[in-house]
């Protein structure tokens, strides 16, 4: 009796153990559920908001309830003072002639060219025909609208006359040289170049559009014509480019980005992928020059390489070559915040309340930085000290705390905005000591943007060396449009020169040495 009473115990032990364990798995289970359910809103959220919402970073959250995070670091409603005022020449701007009101009018200047066109009555109507009188013109009725014609080509036929010495003719003949031309022998003027130049890396248009352009005004010029001036350029402007970048890595703050781009392979009829790398500096609350590599892939050595010897706050995004390189003397890594941010803003189905509370931090943090790029660099360093370097004190000691107690799913998006903070954290400080430092990367998220959308356009680069001259002719256009500089006028003119300047003055044909030049002698850049 006593043994079957211990067999069934022993039956009850293990059906419980064996009980215990399905729950233990069911329960393993749910949390497996319940978190990829939790990814899955998650994909459905962000997809529902790519096709039907917004596509900004801005949060529709209501923070105002959170302001008391920050006793002691509120902003006042005063203004910030005004910069101090610097008196600088500037050339007289045209009138123009605006019409229509609010958002949607035409502006022009008014001093464009006037063609006249004159809508008179029959001369039937001009007699009275009940009295047989004619009309007398008492005045003219103008009505004036902005009209335009397809571009005008023309030929530029150079005349050199040919002399020769009377008394002397084995002395030979004596003419003036032709103009210098980026392409030896081309029948085609430096303008038309630069059109193709602006159409391209300004407007974005591939080579067979500029193609079809010229061909609409009965011009034919063959693609392959188009390649090789591009190249031929690309290859001529190769040490104003890399007098350009020599100046954005001896500054004291870079902005750092790369995006893909396509690359033909020859002889293959396919792609494969290479890089375009930007770099930002030149100083000041928008640096001005915007240098392009391109390299084959997204290996670190090519960020390594070319910020070899480069020491000061560079600011990018995380991604690792980036994060080793904070790693070398020299180099202040600034991670993007605005990155940080847009982490906390996609984990949608994260604890509301504490991405609200990190969210709202980070707005007072550039709201601080708006503030002080309105005043002088020792003011913007006092301002970041006292003001924001406590903002990331508190949100460096909240992430660490939540990180420590609170349910987080492994795979989650809020999990993942928080590692991402903990990443940077050691480094978001490191701007407050340079003026030039910036708490983002925007700068350079922005000079990559015409990369982005010139490469929806032209698709590809047919080769390395295409690759080369895309950066180089990329570099200058985007620095001057940064600049305020129409590219075209530019172009026009370092190119009609560059061969005959002085190599030791090459500077003078940068974008911004140019634009001074130009505007000191009052001529209009824009």
């Amino acid at each position: 009796m006593m043994h079957d009473m211990i067999q069934g115990a022993d039956d009850t032990v293990k059906k419980l153990a064996e009980r215990e364990a399905q729950i233990i798995a069911m329960a393993d289970t749910i949390r497996a559920l319940e978190e990829k359910i939790s990814r899955l809103m998650e994909q459905m959220a962000w997809l529902r908001k790519q096709v039907f919402g917004p596509k900004s970073d801005r949060s529709v959250m209501n923070l105002d309830s959170l302001h008391p995070l920050l006793e002691g670091l509120e902003i006042k409603d005063d203004a910030p003072s005004a910069p101090e005022k610097i008196e600088v020449a500037v050339h007289e701007r045209k009138k123009r002639v605006r019409k229509g009101e609010g958002g949607t009018f035409i502006e022009y200047p008014d001093d464009l060219p006037v063609v006249r066109k004159v809508l008179d009555i029959p001369e039937e109507k001009k007699t009275d025909p009940g009295t047989g009188e004619k009309l007398v013109h008492i005045r003219d009725e103008v009505s004036r609208k902005l009209a335009m014609r397809p571009p005008e080509f023309y030929v530029a036929e150079y005349v050199r006359p040919v002399y020769a010495r009377r008394s002397r003719p084995e002395e030979g003949i004596l003419m003036a040289y032709m103009p210098d031309h980026p392409i030896l022998k081309s029948p085609a003027d430096i303008s038309v170049m630069t059109h193709v130049l602006v159409s391209k890396f300004a407007d974005h248009l591939p080579l067979y559009r500029i193609e079809e352009q010229f061909s609409r005004n009965d011009i034919r010029i063959s693609r392959q014509t188009l390649s090789n001036w591009v190249l031929g350029i690309g290859e001529m402007l190769t040490p104003l480019y890399g007098l350009m970048r020599g100046k954005v890595l001896s500054g004291n703050a870079i902005f750092v980005d790369e995006t893909p781009v396509n690359l033909l392979v020859k002889g293959k009829g396919r792609c494969q992928q290479a890089y375009m790398w930007v770099y930002v500096g030149g100083g000041g609350k928008d640096p001005p020059y915007r240098v392009y590599e391109f390299c084959l892939n997204r290996k670190y050595e090519n960020v390594e390489k070319t910020l070899a010897n480069y020491r000061g706050n560079m600011h990018s995004d995380q991604y690792g070559a980036y994060a080793k390189l904070s790693r070398k003397d020299g180099i202040l890594w600034d991670p993007c915040m605005a990155h940080i941010r847009r982490k906390f803003v996609e984990a949608e189905h994260g604890d509301p309340e504490f991405r609200g509370k990190i969210i709202w931090l980070i707005r007072n943090l550039f709201r601080f930085e708006r503030v002080a790029w309105s005043r002088k660099p020792e003011e913007r360093l006092r301002i970041r000290n006292e003001k924001e370097a406590p903002i990331i004190d508190r949100m460096a000691a909240m992430v660490k705390e939540r990180m420590v107690n609170g349910p987080l799913l492994p795979m989650s998006n809020f999990r993942k905005a928080l590692e991402y903070f903990m990443t940077a954290e050691p480094h978001l400080r490191n701007y407050l000591a340079n003026p030039d430092a910036r708490l983002d990367n925007n700068i350079a998220e922005r000079a990559i943007k015409p990369l982005v959308i010139g490469r929806k356009n032209w698709l590809f680069v047919g080769s390395k060396d295409g690759g080369r001259a895309t950066a180089t002719i990329l570099s200058l256009v985007q620095t001057c449009r940064a600049l305020g500089i129409d590219p075209g006028k530019y172009l026009n003119d370092i190119l009609d020169r560059f061969m005959g300047h002085p190599a030791n003055r090459i500077e003078e044909l940068l974008p911004d040495k140019w634009k001074a030049a130009n505007d000191k002698a009052g001529k209009p850049q824009g």
